[in-house]
């Protein structure tokens, strides 16, 4: 604080002698204002210095000291600025009307010189370090918040580093990743207030859940090129070795929760979409054959958005398919490979997968 800064005192009382006593004894040390009545209290409060401190008689002859102070709060003043009652010396009953009225202290009238100085000393100096701590939570509040951001980003950093590495053969795994991290996001929030699933698509697990979302097939990195690149329709053998991508990206999972000594829900939802986004609605699907609302909502979620994605995209075994064609299949297989409630919202916002496709295309 500066050293020649002077604070501003309001004095408002109705006795001309009481207001010219208590200048005297304050006016060395700060600038003092001076008020009669409540109106000039009011008047005077707006201009500026506005008071760092009021001190109010209790018995005002044109308005309540406890409106004068109402407004005062109301209008010109922070909770901050002290405001301490002047009362008739032994009124017990002014001093608890007084402190209920919201008064910081009291001092009885008429007023001695030591009681006054220590309290308006004491109050300005409260003042200023709720100041100081404040301002000090703020600057604590934005680095800590820098600081989450920061990990964040650092944290969706290395899950996109995970899930570009399980799919490094593919040069369109960029492009793939975002894509269905948007259209996974913009098909949870059509759901959100879907009496089936607002109970968990808050923002924060739908956000949780797209973070988790370019996981999905992290369980591919242990399988075989000769089976990921093959162009022709895979053997039984095959498809069998290909089906254990889900277990891997589980397992994985699995493996941080058990050196973190604990699971959250990122992980949670991590563990469901890798392990369960090829379960199908009627129990046909793998790696378990879960039928229905067996099968995480995530990893339901998260069927519909890849194949999608896998319909509109070219793969060494197949071109990619128009749009319309995509959202045929997706609702041919209503009921059967996809919870029928997710289809119905996927084709309310088809529109919106289209243009999130169109932003983020693979490149030719």
């Amino acid at each position: 604080m500066d050293i020649n800064f002077k604070a501003t005192i309001l004095i408002v009382d109705s006795w001309s002698d009481n207001l010219v006593l208590m200048k005297e004894l304050l006016q060395g040390r700060y600038h003092v204002k001076l008020a009669g009545t409540g109106a000039d209290a009011l008047r005077l409060a707006e201009m500026a210095p506005r008071p760092d401190l009021i001190l109010l008689d209790a018995t005002l002859p044109d308005m309540d000291a406890r409106a004068v102070l109402h407004e005062l709060r109301g209008d010109f003043l922070s909770e901050a600025t002290p405001v301490i009652f002047l009362t008739a010396e032994g009124d017990p009953d002014g001093e608890r009307r007084a402190f209920r009225d919201g008064a910081s202290d009291v001092i009885a009238k008429p007023v001695a010189a030591e009681p006054l100085h220590a309290r308006v000393a004491l109050h300005l100096e409260l003042k200023t370090l709720r100041a100081m701590h404040k301002s000090r939570d703020s600057q604590l509040d934005y680095l800590v918040a820098a600081r989450t951001r920061e990990a964040v980003r650092m944290q969706d950093a290395t899950i996109l580093a995970m899930a570009t590495l399980a799919e490094a053969r593919d040069p369109n795994t960029g492009a793939h990743l975002r894509r269905t991290q948007l259209l996974f996001t913009a098909l949870a929030r059509e759901l959100r207030f879907h009496a089936r699933f607002s109970a968990e698509l808050g923002d924060a697990n739908i956000a949780l859940m797209a973070q988790a979302a370019p996981l999905h097939d992290i369980g591919k990195v242990a399988i075989p090129d000769a089976i990921l690149e093959k162009p022709g329709r895979l053997t039984v053998e095959e498809f069998n070795i290909m089906k254990r991508h889900t277990v891997h990206g589980r397992d994985a999972i699995a493996g941080v929760e058990q050196t973190l000594g604990g699971t959250n829900p990122f992980l949670r939802y991590a563990r469901e979409i890798t392990y369960s986004h090829q379960e199908k609605w009627d129990g046909s699907g793998y790696p378990e054959g879960l039928r229905g609302e067996q099968i995480p909502l995530a990893a339901r979620l998260m069927a519909v958005v890849d194949v999608y994605d896998a319909l509109i995209s070219k793969r060494v075994y197949k071109p990619a398919f128009t749009h319309e064609t995509a959202v045929e299949l997706i609702r041919q297989g209503r009921d059967e490979h996809f919870d029928p409630d997710i289809v119905d919202a996927m084709l309310a916002i088809e529109e919106q997968f289209r243009a999130i496709c169109a932003e983020f295309p693979d490149s030719e």
